[in-house]
């Protein structure tokens, strides 16, 4: 980063999550004038506008947009570098796991036990993200190692293991017109609404991007039950069903796969002693 100093780079990224030069300003703890010539020596710099300002409104630009997605990056990674080098000198470091409440297939109690009998295990805090947010809680050093599901979470940056691998299940009103089959396929689904999940891409199944935007299941299924929309996830996310739902396999869509996943660039032995456990009690059960 030799065109961007990380604090101005810190000053940008909360400029352009707030879109306001006040809140910023609070956020960071500054002046708001002192913000105001921090980003103009930002664009200065770099040569191209970031923002547009008007006296009532603040945007990005192209050029901001582009920043803002590695400028957060950048900072995560400025962030884990920090964090790995202070808990690799701290022998009584204990591990972090981050998962989605619910969401770990029946296997964590096994996965825990199993990482206990090892000679070099670390007490593990379980931590609970939400249902997008969980990879980056590795990117930014919060977690050490974290369960995730693929396609739904991004893996981009980390490595991981498969734990687990699961077919998809619709999850459908009582009394809806597909309610009483025992199978389905994806072309049952067509013209039906479904999600749209927070900070989630394609995940593989028929979505027009014109379904209610869902944070968690807690809010699809209240959705659902509501009659709103119908969804598709991995089994284990669908149950146990809600009892104004019902669940029916969707035989033709792509699995998802529970993963044990870390950074690529933690190489701690504490990490490798967890993902080796996880995945022989994984294969266990």
């Amino acid at each position: 980063m030799s065109d961007l100093e990380t604090r101005e780079l810190e000053y940008f990224v909360a400029v352009a999550e707030e879109l306001h030069f006040g809140r910023a300003a609070e956020r960071l703890s500054i002046a708001q004038p002192a913000l105001s010539k921090a980003i103009r020596r930002v664009e200065a710099r770099l040569g191209v506008l970031l923002l547009t300002r008007t006296s009532r409104h603040v945007a990005l630009t192209p050029a901001g947009e582009a920043l803002l997605h590695h400028g957060r990056h950048a900072l995560n990674a400025v962030g884990a570098a920090a964090e790995s080098a202070r808990r690799a000198g701290d022998a009584r470091a204990q591990l972090r796991l981050v998962i989605k409440p619910g969401g770990d297939a029946n296997l964590l109690s096994g996965i825990l036990a199993a990482y206990a009998e090892r000679p070099d295990a670390r007490r593990v805090d379980v931590l609970f993200g939400g249902a997008t947010d969980r990879a980056d809680h590795l990117r930014d050093g919060r977690a050490d190692v974290a369960l995730l599901y693929a396609p739904f979470d991004d893996l981009t940056g980390l490595a991981s293991q498969t734990l687990f691998v699961e077919g998809r299940v619709a999850i459908l009103p009582r009394d809806h017109r597909l309610a009483g089959r025992t199978e389905l396929r994806l072309a049952d689904l067509d013209g039906e609404t479904l999600p749209r999940w927070q900070g989630v891409g394609w995940a593989g199944v028929p979505d027009d991007g014109s379904g209610p935007e869902v944070a968690d299941v807690p809010q699809m299924v209240q959705l659902i039950v509501l009659g709103r929309m119908v969804a598709v996830l991995p089994r284990s996310l669908a149950e146990p069903a809600h009892p104004g739902l019902v669940c029916v396999p969707v035989i033709d869509a792509p699995t998802s796969r529970l993963v044990v996943a870390w950074s690529r660039r933690d190489d701690r032995a504490l990490v490798a002693s967890f993902v080796r456990a996880a995945v022989a009690a994984a294969g266990r059960a």
